[in-house]
């Protein structure tokens, strides 16, 4: 297992090591950023003061409005040298566009690299990547970049079909595969159906993407226990996003994603933009290092994390990232109770009687929020209907307003034209 030198070194070398690559991107956007020179202007900012990853707190940060109403003022290369353009999913408004240089492409390669490496993947491995690479999505083709790099065997199938993805563990003996969370809950079923024995297969491990599988303790989280239950397999959580360039991946240890200090500079903050202590809720706000088409600085990513600082079992001395608890936008705040829509996910999944679920939140006349859950469920019928409203009174204490809809309905909310992954949310407040 391959471990970057920085991260095995005290926290105090990091810093020193942050400190010194903090620097060299204030001049560098000094000199080619256009909102940043603006921004420094605007705010009164010397960045000449500003010697190390604590005097950052002196910058005021950036969030996902000024990305997207000012795309390209953040861009610091001439298009020429633009070598591929990505977006984000577009989860929260209009999708932002993330263009990379062919040193960029390079540092995205390295990324994944020693984020395979850390979920325990070496040069013996065949990946099975069960998701998109195009959709301008920038973490398949980084996926599969430094699987490459890892010099181990990759099979793109690209996502659903649970029958050709069987066919093809079948075939080719992947050892690790690569998917949401919920799809491998459809390929258990699959298997179930047509007698498959998914604990003879070849396929050992799964790096998870795009949906927690674990609680903020660790512990799974229901969707991590219900595939665990059937399937002897060993997962991998990963935290990640399309702006920030960058992943946090577990280790076998499985107690948060690894922080690659080379990579990121990241901070925890509160309401206040004060950074949070380590277990304590706070908004993961990040610093590129060694992005050249559009680096960030103190951009808030609007995902709410806990720390850890202890040195990790794996050797590692970087800091690691729970589950995502929630969006901050997301928040939802009904009648007296706080919610975060990843909360409500696992109460829906928790219950047999309920196949599919979208959860939708909008404003009442008096402007507080209502949640409205669209269900699929096992059966329509008084008693289900009663035994889904008891649930959820037993766990929230209050229940939202439920409608039943059948799987086209759903799959039709689920899957907007465009979309790259299954929207679970709609916020229509």
């Amino acid at each position: 297992m391959y471990i970057p030198d920085i991260e095995l070194q005290p926290a105090a070398a990091i810093r020193q090591f942050q400190a010194k690559e903090l620097q060299h991107l204030l001049g560098y956007l000094r000199q080619f950023s256009p909102f940043y020179k603006e921004w420094f202007a605007l705010h009164g900012v010397d960045t000449d003061k500003v010697r190390s990853v604590d005097d950052l707190r002196s910058i005021p940060t950036v969030g996902k409005e000024e990305l997207q109403q000012r795309n390209w003022d953040f861009l610091c290369v001439d298009k020429s040298k633009i070598a591929e353009y990505t977006t984000t999913s577009g989860t929260l408004g209009r999708p932002v566009i993330i263009p990379l240089t062919e040193k960029d492409l390079e540092r995205l390669t390295y990324n994944e690299f020693i984020s395979f490496s850390c979920a325990g993947g070496t040069d013996e491995d065949i990946y099975q990547l069960m998701l998109t690479l195009d959709r301008q999505f920038m973490a398949g083709m980084a996926y599969y970049s430094g699987i490459r790099r890892l010099g181990a065997g990759v099979l793109r199938v690209g996502p659903g079909v649970p029958s050709l993805q069987w066919e093809n563990i079948k075939r080719i003996q992947p050892t690790t595969i690569v998917a949401v969370p919920s799809f491998m809950l459809k390929l258990i079923a699959y298997a179930e159906e047509h007698g498959i024995d998914i604990n003879a297969t070849s396929v050992k491990k799964a790096v998870c993407i795009g949906e927690n599988i674990r609680n903020i303790d660790f512990t799974y989280n229901v969707l991590g226990k219900k595939i665990t239950d059937k399937w002897n397999i060993q997962l991998f959580s990963t935290y990640a996003s399309t702006e920030m360039q960058t992943a946090f991946t577990e280790c076998k240890a499985g107690r948060g994603g690894h922080h690659h200090p080379e990579l990121l500079i990241v901070e925890l903050l509160d309401e206040n933009d004060q950074p949070v202590p380590p277990g304590a809720a706070g908004e993961v706000t990040i610093t590129t290092l060694g992005v050249e088409a559009m680096p960030l600085l103190r951009y808030k990513t609007g995902d709410i994390c806990q720390y850890i600082e202890e040195p990790c079992s794996c050797g590692r001395q970087t800091i690691r990232l729970s589950p995502v608890i929630g969006r901050r936008k997301q928040m939802i705040k009904y009648k007296g109770t706080t919610l975060y829509p990843p909360a409500l996910y696992d109460l829906l999944s928790e219950m047999e009687e309920v196949k599919e679920f979208v959860v939708e939140v909008f404003s009442n006349e008096i402007g507080t929020d209502e949640i409205l859950l669209h269900l699929h469920p096992e059966e329509e019928s008084e008693e289900a209907d009663r035994r889904i409203k008891s649930y959820l009174q037993a766990k929230l204490r209050v229940i939202p307003q439920v409608k039943y809809c059948s799987m086209p309905e759903i799959q039709k909310m689920q899957f907007p034209e465009g979309s790259r992954k299954p929207v679970k949310f709609l916020d229509n407040r």
